[in-house]
């Protein structure tokens, strides 16, 4: 098949028998038709028939000798510089088209298998290890353009670093439970699956913590709608189906989900590791997976830092507030963060190298400081559209109120110095959409999390940042006598 059309991507979803809860209750009927999920399947449908618009098919797909015809080009594994940067460039033309709020589009877990696949390897020759069945899915991946969601969180319990589970037969903590000639046996739960339900597979990873249970250190990837699989919806943040009352909600809301594994069966030709808590840590820490999927992330943080830059600006001119030198310093502030995650993206391109499979990486160093610093500073972004809109992104009047006999109030009293009244309520509701209702506080919520605790960040950052160097030009200048090692 190749890269899919929107049109492929919703008949397939549509087929699937899924087994998803919102609200306690069971969804039924096509899923691409429910109110929840409609916005976010038509987004991404557009997303896949950007792989064959004529003006930038060859930007989206590049032709797998695998899968022997163009894939999407979110699955290439990178050779040289030139590839990663084609890698981008094809990340750049989704986040653009989505203002960078969807944070689970397409190219981030095929990114992910991509890299998985690249790193597989590490498995060769260790115990309960699969490699074969890793290469297996991300050729399937490619071959059928399938979508993934994922999830790596365990249920937050106790979050104590003593705590240990004790119940075996009713575990919360999703683990393999039993092993049998068909596969391994799942049973527990999972955290924050985003777009859990909406997509043809689920990808479970094992992340590394004190004191892995063995039994709780595996990977797999399997069809949604696997016997046994649950998902259970949060309330969901679409506010409504009217582009002006919602404009952001009503394309983007990414519904995220409680994953319960009611005794699910994993066939063996879907495990990549089960029962070894050694190779979950090595996987993690010396695939390229982290190189890779951060990659892809700031490049979707700095589209999403030039969407908030460009609405910034759009509310300074709307109601003419640019003379003022505070208001010139917050925009500063934007543009010094967009610049600065630019130079550390480009910065981790160009610093790339081969690793020990031919596999050209991102150097991850810059690309661990990007993701250190976005946490920071986009809800001080969101703070300042508040501040620049200020209680003008408290009144806003609803697409049925221009639609209705007051509309000669609207218009003469909600106009702005550069736009007349209707238009200068789409740019404040877009702003409040962004900054203040439930889908905007998500997005916040969202981007302080993405990449997990930022202060654990901070420490993974301290302590694989090479400062010997540092240090030893400091003894040299105080003539300090070598420290012994």
């Amino acid at each position: 098949m190749g890269a899919i059309t929107g049109t492929d991507f919703i008949k397939r979803l549509n087929q699937l028998d899924t087994e998803i809860w919102l609200d306690g209750k069971k969804v039924k009927g096509e899923i691409s038709e429910h109110p929840a999920f409609k916005g976010i399947l038509q987004t991404k449908a557009s997303l896949y028939d950007m792989q064959h618009d004529p003006e930038i098919k060859e930007e989206m797909t590049f032709h797998s000798p695998e899968a022997g015809e163009a894939v999407g080009l979110s699955f290439l594994q990178p050779k040289t510089k030139d590839d990663l940067i084609k890698r981008r460039k094809a990340s750049e033309h989704w986040a653009k088209r989505t203002g960078g709020l969807i944070g689970r589009s397409p190219d981030y877990l095929n990114t992910a298998i991509m890299s998985f696949a690249s790193s597989s390897p590490l498995l060769i020759g260790r115990a309960n290890c699969f490699p074969e069945n890793i290469q297996s899915l991300y050729e399937l991946a490619m071959k059928k353009d399938l979508s993934f969601t994922h999830t790596f969180v365990t249920p937050q319990v106790n979050r104590s670093e003593s705590y240990l589970e004790s119940s075996e037969e009713e575990p919360i903590v999703a683990r393999v439970v039993d092993r049998n000639e068909e596969g391994i046996v799942i049973k527990g739960a999972r955290l924050l699956a985003t777009q859990g339900g909406l997509t043809d597979e689920v990808l479970v990873i094992s992340t590394p913590k004190f004191l892995l249970d063995e039994d709780e250190a595996f990977a797999f990837s399997i069809p949604s709608d696997t016997k046994g699989l649950k998902f259970i919806c949060r309330d969901p943040f679409v506010g409504g189906d009217s582009l002006f009352n919602h404009p952001l909600s009503s394309r983007f809301e990414e519904m995220d989900t409680i994953l319960v594994f009611d005794n699910v069966l994993v066939p063996w030709n879907r495990v990549f590791y089960y029962d070894n808590a050694i190779v979950a840590a090595d996987f993690s820490y010396q695939s390229s997976f982290h190189n890779f999927t951060t990659h892809q992330v700031i490049t979707r943080q700095i589209a999403k830092t030039e969407f908030i830059l460009g609405l910034a600006e759009l509310l300074v001119q709307t109601i003419n507030v640019r003379e003022y030198q505070h208001i010139q310093e917050k925009l500063s502030e934007i543009i010094i963060g967009l610049e600065t995650m630019k130079a550390l993206l480009e910065k981790s391109e160009n610093d790339a190298e081969l690793d020990q499979w031919g596999v050209m990486r991102p150097d991850i160093v810059p690309l661990k400081v990007a993701n250190n610093i976005f946490p920071k500073i986009y809800p001080h972004f969101t703070e300042i559209i508040q501040l620049i809109g200020a209680s003008g992104l408290v009144s806003l009047p609803t697409e049925n109120a221009f639609n209705s006999s007051i509309r000669a109030d609207l218009d003469q009293y909600l106009q702005a110095a550069t736009s007349n009244a209707e238009d200068r309520v789409k740019i404040f509701r877009l702003a409040w959409d962004l900054t203040m209702s439930s889908f905007g506080t998500r997005q916040t919520q969202y981007e302080r999390y993405f990449f997990g605790d930022p202060i654990r960040l901070s420490g993974r950052l301290y302590n694989a940042y090479p400062l010997d160097d540092y240090v030893k030009e400091v003894r040299n200048f105080l003539d300090l006598e070598t420290e012994e090692s």
